[in-house]
């Protein structure tokens, strides 16, 4: 290249550089902010069309029950006479007047650490009496707290979940009750347990991304064996992540898509992982060239070409096949659709601009200190990468049999899954006092009570559905919503009848989110769909039953279209049907090992319950979207080199020379998604396990091994329909 010319890329390079800090630093503080505009109710997740969500909005018209209302339950455990329920009662009552403190009694601070007083009442639904009742036994006392839904999903003074803070209050005043009158307290209940679900999410913005970092940054010194290199394409990788955060907070602040923590753990995790796999693979090539070209310029735009078009067409099946997550019925699921394909695309324009510019202006010193010299030897082409690829070659049938036999033995164990659903409480790793506290609940209070399933009956049908309800055995009281507040020791007020129709307040034995609680509600609703069609039955085990149906729903319709889509784009890329259906078949085949696996591990080594109901689709849409992009990267190679050398020669140039980049990949990714597990959440950490374990699956056994043994057993016909399927050149490496 002429000096010249030399001299213009130099300079465009500063220029690319100096536009990605300044992006950064407008990026930068809108990443930060990003866990303000998350949305993590669940109700708010299901489309307009199902009874549950019919019925939340007409129920803002009853006075009791009131959409607007997430109630926590405080239960005191101990002696329930009449003078401690009415001390409780009295405790009740000054409740709303006290301030917001955290979980050691202090006011709480807004952003500037500033002390602050917030009364509780702020926070709670208006005019809704508190009353403590005692159990059957006289061994427990429960009560309700109205916490009003819109006010305690704002943000308080120090950007954190006005809930958390809510509930926290609730618990260090029910704590002190009960240590001066022989009480052990819980507060549990559906607003509790969102409650423990924001702290849960809480790490995302400081424990979470700095673990990844720090394990990528780990992993990229391994590689590397440089003390300096690793810097860039981790820089790179944070830069993409900034720029994806800031561009989904403007989306999700105004509206345009929903946001939730799991959405946004997702995030950082996929940003940091891909961007790193497209980092390598370009470095790897850079480093390749520049023993090939003299000008560290010429290296890097020869290698910028090779790399653009596996890169690009990686980046756009993982984008592909998230955005199909747009026909999903659930709205988490269709905000993560984009979030990660923006996340993804970000991944792509960064490491196809910011990171080339950093390696030439640094030049070949960065690779310190094993700096890549023109016309000296490439250490890439011998090793552990070389001698796998000779011995594929040499017995292709002996591998792709031992490697399938190994597959189709762990997918065997995928029939043993169980996809279908687990309870709130029993989402968290851990046991929060929301989950201990709905243990307790069970053993003195029938485990609907404070949360009743909502059944909106027709006036003149009320005695008779009342009838039915009752007669369930999964049922233990069925009132109306009244017309006024309960007065004790006075009659109850009549039922409100609005536009001709009764709220009923459905108690059932089961906990509300629990899957026995899910599994009333078809009958409930076959039940009084038969005494009127136009009954609606809601509330948040209606709520949970109806998420578990519409995950089946987009389950069996999602994946199907992203199977169609990848095999198109490889089509498209490998020029060659049957290269595609290989590919795909094996990438199947290895999702299937991985859930097979899993099963195996959830159930007894970690000893989780079950598996959530999106539990399939989001390991799918991950494994199998991710895990083709490594046979991208080594198909596009094969198919580079065997237009040069012939397929069969082509097969192991291409398995050597991107075995070393395509496993630290594959090492990057898995590590980055294992991260998910340090979130006390069960969904997180099963998708971690999944992920982290089927890329590896996918990068040392099917796409080392089963590929490339299978592409040597077929032989040319591999690229048919294309011309190179007749074409064996011989020639050698």
């Amino acid at each position: 290249m002429s000096t010249k010319s030399s001299r213009k890329l130099l300079w465009l390079s500063i220029l690319t550089v100096v536009a990605w800090l300044a992006i950064s630093g407008v990026a930068g503080p809108l990443f930060g902010s990003l866990s303000t505009v998350q949305k993590n109710d669940n109700s708010k997740f299901l489309p307009d069309s199902v009874e549950s969500t019919q019925i939340t909005s007409l129920a803002s018209k009853f006075q009791l029950g009131a959409s607007d209302e997430l109630p926590a339950l405080v239960l005191f455990v101990g002696k329930a006479d009449s003078a401690q329920v009415a001390a409780a009662n009295g405790f009740l009552q000054g409740l709303a007047n006290k301030p917001l403190v955290d979980s050691k009694g202090k006011l709480i601070k807004d952003a500037k650490g500033k002390e602050i007083s917030l009364p509780i009442s702020q926070f709670l639904v208006p005019k809704v009496s508190m009353v403590a009742f005692p159990s059957a036994k006289g061994d427990a006392i429960l009560a309700s707290i109205p916490i009003s839904y819109k006010s305690a999903t704002a943000l308080l003074p120090s950007k954190t979940p006005s809930l958390t803070g809510v509930v926290t209050a609730i618990r260090y005043y029910a704590t002190q009750f009960s240590q001066g009158n022989g009480f052990t307290s819980h507060v549990t209940g559906f607003g509790a347990i969102l409650a423990d679900l924001f702290g849960a999410f809480g790490g995302l913005d400081s424990s979470l991304l700095l673990t990844t970092g720090g394990i990528v940054a780990l992993i990229l010194i391994f590689v590397y064996r440089s003390p300096l290199l690793w810097i860039l394409p981790l820089l790179s990788a944070v830069t993409a992540l900034s720029l994806a955060g800031a561009i989904i907070y403007e989306l999700a602040k105004h509206n345009i898509l929903t946001l939730d923590g799991q959405s946004q753990g997702i995030l950082s995790v996929l940003v940091l992982g891909a961007a790193t796999d497209y980092a390598l693979l370009l470095i790897a090539r850079y480093r390749e060239e520049l023993h090939l070209h003299e000008s560290r310029f010429d290296a890097m735009k020869t290698a910028w070409r090779g790399v653009v078009e596996p890169i690009v067409a990686s980046g756009s099946t993982v984008t592909l096949g998230l955005l199909v997550l747009l026909l999903s019925q659930l709205t988490n699921n269709r905000g993560l659709g984009p979030i990660g394909a923006i996340g993804i695309v970000c991944s792509m324009f960064t490491i196809l601009t910011f990171l080339p510019a950093l390696l030439v202006l640094f030049g070949r010193w960065i690779f310190w200190p094993k700096v890549p010299h023109f016309d000296s030897k490439d250490e890439k082409l011998t090793g552990i990468w070389a001698k796998v690829a000779n011995a594929t070659s040499r017995s292709p049938r002996k591998y792709w049999t031992a490697a399938t036999l190994i597959l189709v033995i762990m997918a065997a164990f995928s029939t043993t899954l169980h996809a279908s659903g687990i309870s709130e409480v029993q989402s968290f790793t851990t046991r929060p006092d929301s989950l201990v506290g709905q243990e307790q609940l069970v053993k003195y209070f029938p485990g609907g009570s404070g949360d009743p399933t909502l059944v909106l009956v027709p006036e003149s049908e009320v005695a008779k559905a009342t009838q039915v309800l009752k007669a369930f055995p999964d049922v233990t009281n069925v009132i109306p919503a009244l017309s006024a507040p309960a007065i004790p020791g006075q009659a109850l007020p009549p039922a409100k009848v609005v536009d001709g129709k009764i709220l009923l307040n459905v108690t059932l034995v089961e906990s509300p989110d629990s899957l026995a609680a899910r599994a009333v509600v078809p009958k409930i609703r076959d039940a009084m769909h038969q005494i009127d069609p136009k009954i609606l039955t809601g509330g948040t085990s209606a709520v949970s039953y109806d998420i578990s149906e519409a995950a089946s729903h987009d389950r069996n319709l999602i994946i199907p279209v992203i199977l169609l889509l990848i095999a198109i784009i490889l089509a498209l890329l490998l020029r060659s049907i049957l290269a595609a259906a290989l590919l795909l078949a094996t990438v199947v085949l290895s999702f299937l090992a991985t859930l097979g696996v899993c099963a195996v591990v959830f159930h007894h080594i970690f000893h989780f319950v079950g598996e959530d109901t999106s539990f399939p689709l989001f390991a799918f849409v991950f494994l199998v979207a991710l895990g083709i992009d490594y046979n991208i990267f080594l198909m596009t190679r094969v198919r580079e080199e065997s237009l040069r050398i012939g397929t069969r020669a082509g097969v192991t140039k291409g398995v050597t020379v991107t075995g070393g980049v395509i496993t630290s990949a594959g090492i990057v990714l898995a590590a980055t998604f294992t991260v998910l597990g340090i979130l006390p959440l069960v969904f997180l950490a099963e998708i971690g396990f999944a992920v982290g374990f089927g890329v590896l699956l996918d990068t040392l056994l099917v796409r080392s091994i089963l590929v490339p043994a299978l592409i040597h057993t077929i032989g040319p016909k591999i690229w048919w329909p294309s011309k190179l399927k007749d074409e064996e050149v011989s020639a050698s490496l």
